[in-house]
């Protein structure tokens, strides 16, 4: 009787573990299951520092671990690449879509991954899984690549600029509460805008047509502490699908108008 138990329980966990490789795209469940015991205590030992290991670390080492595959197989989609490219041009951003600058989004997606995991820490490590298996997914980093530009554009535009740039859009309030006011609540709370009435006329204008100016590191930081990945990712992704979900107009938006700020 005991021993039938013994058997019971036995099948039992062979079926709760059948059930977590199950899980597994079928070419990777078929080489768990055909690994001898001492490769499988590797895996074992890999899976225990990754749970145990922090966010941070867990992105620097799939960084570490994938980045140079994953650059070479998003290379290969040409024509996302040229789409993406064709769109960063229509919004004057000169950013070059090359091997290295692919190396660097894909360590920046991981650790700005990372920092989402606070928020939901069950998503990071299986969106960074579909990133390396999934090709629908390393079509997401070129939208997160669109995305993340356009917003770099965006904390360096002055809020003139934001006004004039959410007046073009069709939904404006959603814009502005989306993307400009974010943007402009971290661009007060690090000092970079600062919006003060002063005594001269001119100079209470001053702090909203000036264009903030902020070094590329401290850019980058900014986006990815204001925005999830989740955001920036469907930024981009809208815009591919929906070329008219942004518009814009460089002229009207760039073009320094004294009396539009002074008067209107």
């Amino acid at each position: 009787m005991a021993e039938n138990k013994q058997k019971k329980s036995s099948g039992a966990g062979r079926k709760k573990s059948n059930n977590i490789l199950e899980q597994l795209p079928a070419p990777a469940r078929e080489w768990a299951e055909s690994l001898p015991w001492q490769q499988r205590s590797y895996v074992l030992s890999l899976c225990h520092i990754m749970c145990a290991s922090s966010p941070e670390m867990q992105a620097e080492f799939l960084d570490e671990y994938t980045a140079d595959g994953l650059v070479l197989k998003t290379l290969q989609d040409r024509d996302t690449q040229k789409k993406v490219t064709e769109y960063l041009q229509q919004f004057y951003l000169q950013t070059d879509l090359s091997e290295g600058i692919l190396r660097s989004y894909i360590r920046q997606f991981f650790i700005h991954s990372s920092q989402d995991v606070r928020r939901k820490p069950e998503l990071y490590l299986e969106s960074a899984l579909r990133l390396v298996s999934d090709t629908q997914e390393r079509n997401n980093l070129f939208n997160y690549i669109l995305g993340f530009e356009l917003l770099k554009m965006l904390f360096k535009m002055s809020w003139w600029q934001h006004e004039r740039l959410y007046q073009l859009q069709k939904n404006q309030e959603e814009f502005f509460s989306t993307y400009i006011k974010p943007i402009q609540h971290t661009h007060e709370l690090n000092g970079i805008v600062i919006p003060k009435i002063k005594k001269g006329f001119f100079d209470k204008r001053d702090y909203f047509v000036k264009e903030p100016k902020i070094p590329q590191k401290k850019l980058i930081e900014l986006v990815i502490v204001t925005f999830t990945t989740e955001i920036v990712t469907n930024f981009g992704f809208s815009i591919i699908r929906h070329p008219n979900s942004l518009i814009f107009d460089y002229e009207y938006i760039f073009a320094f108008q004294q009396e539009d700020v002074f008067f209107n």
